[in-house]
């Protein structure tokens, strides 16, 4: 192969890699600007199964970067798999293209086909060959900083001990999975905590307004009673003018009805000479 050309190629798919990943953020943005907040009204919006592609793409995408860019970086290789990228590429304008898509597991079976076996004749075909072009020394010292010691004692255990360093450095799909399982996992236990805290400011947000409703109250109470009682004092008082000006009435009629008596009396004590007289001129 002209060398010329395999520099093109390579170069080209490396950048294809990077603009499907940008092309993939850009989408999701679109995406999670018109969904709802919260996670219970998500899973009823139109745009649910659009989410759920685009985050099983993003995972397909995170395990490819960790398994072809590290050497892609290191200049030993390019991101080989460009039929990965043309599916992804098509699996996104499938998304962009339709308002009710089929299931995520239908339009990503064959991205996960594809990829899964390019990640794998990666791993078991391509990783060690790229291996052994890397110098042994720049690797030992790399991992564990013993470069003079395995460039001085050069044979079989050596080159196993780089091996096995190797082995120790690039993690397994299994590790990979798990280590994304994990991600998954703490994801969605802080989206819960998040919605948690949320609820939990909503309710005391709730309950500080009802203090604030019974404070309210209770100033409006105190003002009532202070009304009233300001009303009971002033009905005391008139009750007591009542009283006394009743207590003066009676007082006065008694004296009055005591004064015809002595009238009467009086007559009576005039009238007894005169009828002295009378008798006497009788008899």
């Amino acid at each position: 192969v002209c060398k010329r050309m395999d520099l093109v190629c390579q170069r080209m798919l490396n950048q294809g890699f990077l603009k499907v990943e940008r092309y993939h953020n850009l989408c999701q943005k679109q995406v999670k600007a018109q969904l709802p907040r919260r996670e219970s009204e998500r899973r009823n919006h139109s745009l649910a199964r659009h989410a759920d592609i685009l985050a099983a793409v993003e995972t397909r995408l995170s395990l490819l970067n960790m398994t072809f860019m590290k050497y892609v970086d290191s200049n030993l290789c390019c991101f080989i798999p460009g039929k990965v990228i043309d599916e992804i590429y098509r699996v996104l304008r499938y998304v962009n293209s339709t308002r009710a898509p089929q299931r995520a597991h239908e339009v990503l079976q064959e991205l996960r086909d594809i990829s899964s076996m390019a990640m794998e004749y990666f791993d078991e075909k391509i990783v060690p060959i790229l291996k052994r072009k890397m110098p042994g020394s720049d690797v030992s010292g790399r991992l564990i900083g013993t470069a003079p010691v395995l460039s001085e004692v050069p044979g079989p255990s050596a080159a196993l001990t780089t091996m096995q360093l190797f082995s120790k450095q690039s993690p397994s799909r299994q590790e990979v999975t798990k280590l994304q399982q994990q991600v998954k996992a703490n994801g969605t236990g802080l989206t819960a905590l998040k919605r948690e805290i949320s609820e939990l400011r909503v309710k005391v947000q709730e309950q500080q307004k009802q203090l604030q409703d019974q404070d309210q109250k209770l100033l409006e109470q105190t003002q009532i009673i202070g009304e009233q009682n300001a009303r009971l004092a002033e009905l005391e008082r008139k009750l007591r003018e009542v009283m006394e000006s009743t207590v003066g009435n009676s007082s006065g009629s008694g004296s009055n009805e005591q004064s015809p008596r002595k009238r009467r009396k009086a007559v009576d004590s005039t009238d007894c000479p005169r009828k002295s007289k009378r008798l006497r001129n009788r008899k």
